[in-house]
């Protein structure tokens, strides 16, 4: 039996990296890497990214603490005086939940974590066409960043970002993470709420509509629901 490569793979604990995750688990042996930011979900996405590690079988699993990120501040997700807004369809702005350049902090860590243990991927599930609007998502961010990596390591580290959802919109998404047998009951997406799922942020009725779209039933709970699904 051959050894497989190991790839690094980005774990929040929502929709997104759960399929990512699924998608590299087809070639790679799998170490997964959690952030805590100071995020107001922060212990459903932890819990959310154990049982995603624990279905994968994922041995190799760290969680790093990125605090500082809410000491900064200007984000709605890690600023407890700011709202996490509904979501808006006409909003043409990046939104308040974005954490200013959270995923260039993150990216660091994790090829930090891929060098050592001689990883040739990581694996993260950015999504720009379908997305929040965030800058940190799109593809010429991975792009400059792994030029950022080649520059930055040894001569002889060899590490890629992977990011295999960029082009998709959810439905997609649902449907390659069906077609997967991803456990989507196990995922985490909602900004607000650690209990039931809120239903009104970005992230909530942008799951909803992915699912609704693709005719597949979301299998979380939800406190309330957008007028498209009722």
């Amino acid at each position: 039996m051959s050894v497989r490569n190991k790839a690094v793979v980005l774990v929040s604990g929502g929709m997104d990296s759960l399929v990512t995750a699924a998608i590299a688990n087809l070639n790679y042996s799998l170490a997964f890497l959690h952030v805590n930011y100071g995020q107001k979900t922060e212990k459903r996405e932890l819990k959310a990214f154990n049982d995603i590690a624990d279905y994968y079988g994922v041995a190799e699993r760290m969680v790093i603490d990125l605090r500082y990120l809410s000491q900064i501040g200007g984000s709605s997700l890690t600023d407890r005086s700011m709202v996490i807004t509904p979501h808006d369809p006409g909003r043409h702005t990046i939104p308040l939940t974005y954490v200013p350049f959270r995923n260039a902090n993150i990216l660091s860590v994790a090829v930090s974590w891929a060098e050592v243990l001689g990883a040739s991927q990581i694996y993260i599930g950015a999504v720009e066409e379908d997305s929040s609007g965030y800058p940190d998502c799109r593809e010429v961010f991975y792009e400059a960043f792994n030029k950022v990596i080649e520059y930055g390591t040894r001569p002889e580290t060899k590490i890629q970002v992977v990011t295999p959802l960029i082009h998709l919109n959810k439905s997609e998404i649902v449907k390659k993470g069906a077609e997967l047998n991803a456990p989507f009951e196990l995922s985490w997406s909602c900004y607000k709420s650690e209990e039931l799922a809120c239903g009104e942020c970005d992230s909530c009725v942008l799951r909803l509509r992915g699912f609704k779209t693709a005719g597949i039933e979301d299998p979380i709970k939800y406190r309330t629901l957008p007028q498209f699904i009722s």
